[in-house]
């Protein structure tokens, strides 16, 4: 069996990683790079710090608008489909690059196995939204990670060949934890200590595009009195570039660039809280058991909400700092599967 996996960002490598280890074991794994995250620190730290084989293929697409970024992923994805003839065509989550190869292996006959279904935010001005939407209905399997996932494509009638399998992210939290443990020198790096700080991660486009919401978001972490760490996106830092934005009156931030995989579960699990619109630091910090505060209107991982571990405050100052001074102490239940996550979406492919 021969399957082509289009990786092309940063929560894709995470996601991968536990995949190809059990993939490979028995079967051909081909990876294409597309290059949608190709700064160093956001794509080749991730390789070799988790182990993932170098791709077969690497598209150097970089950044764009959606339709160009897109379109020139998926007329070089089918080129290499077309080349290797592959059994099925991977995808994970909900990018670009997701969407590019679902199409490609769609319209080519090739099965699209998506990992990461199921996800709805149900705000279509997202335009991971729209991706994840159009990736469900050409996949011809469909693992999910939650409950709640599969209901929702329940809800749009698709049923065949869907399976919650839990998070694959969760299988990665749990090999890596105790390396990062051992191996990341982070909090040394930067005087840091144990709930001496909130990690702060911003980057999705509703936020980034939006000047204002960002002049909230940094208003509101300028009266946070404690320790602040932001290992800050490029797009971020050049959106802020481009606004005329500093972050050098903001007290006690501690801006840094980009980290690996290992330092980043290092940072998340000693923080006191994490603010953040990423959805996989969502659910690492609800491994971790850090509180957790969104700055989003809404999530796609709704059982993070349960008993304070995630707090949705949208760009509104006052609910940021609320959430932020907000003493929790949330249950964290297992929601999000058994870790073994690889190992089941290995055997239902095999079964099938």
């Amino acid at each position: 069996m021969k399957i082509l996996t289009v990786l092309g960002a940063r929560p894709q490598f995470i996601k991968a990683a536990p995949v190809s280890r059990v993939l490979r074991e028995k079967y051909t794994e081909l990876i294409i790079h597309t290059g949608q995250h190709y700064d160093s620190n956001m794509s080749d730290i991730f390789f070799e710090e988790l182990n993932i084989p170098k791709p077969d293929y690497y598209l150097g697409v970089g950044s764009g608008n959606h339709g160009k970024q897109t379109g020139e992923m998926l007329a070089k994805i089918e080129e290499i489909i077309l080349k290797e003839k592959p059994d099925y065509l991977m995808v994970y989550g909900d990018t670009n690059s997701t969407l590019a190869g679902a199409l490609a292996a769609a319209k080519l006959h090739v099965p699209v196995i998506h990992i990461e279904a199921g996800l709805r935010s149900f705000n279509k001005k997202m335009p991971e939204e729209i991706n994840r939407i159009m990736t469900d209905h050409v996949s011809e399997y469909l693992f999910c990670p939650t409950d709640t996932a599969v209901e929702n494509l329940r809800n749009e009638n698709i049923t065949r060949n869907v399976y919650n399998i839990g998070d694959v992210m969760y299988d990665a939290v749990l090999y890596n934890r105790e390396l990062a443990a051992d191996k990341s020198n982070i909090l040394e790096t930067h005087g840091l200590t144990k709930n001496g700080y909130h990690l702060i991660t911003i980057h999705r486009a509703e936020n980034t595009d939006d000047v204002q919401n960002m002049k909230n978001i940094l208003e509101a972490f300028s009266k946070i009195d404690e320790v602040k760490v932001w290992p800050i996106h490029p797009r971020t830092k050049n959106k802020l570039s481009s606004y005329g934005i500093r972050l050098d009156d903001i007290p006690n931030l501690k801006v840094i660039e980009p980290v690996g995989y290992l330092d980043m579960l290092t940072l998340e699990a000693n923080a006191k809280k994490i603010i953040t619109d990423s959805g996989g630091v969502q659910k690492e910090a609800y491994f971790m058991e850090v509180p957790c505060v969104t700055v989003r209107e809404q999530t796609e991982w709704v059982e993070t909400l349960e008993e304070d571990a995630n707090i949705l405050v949208g760009t509104d100052v006052n609910k940021i700092l609320s959430a932020v001074q907000k003493n929790v102490n949330p249950s964290y239940k297992e929601v999000f599967g058994d870790g073994k996550a690889a190992h089941k979406i290995v055997e239902l492919i095999e079964n099938r």
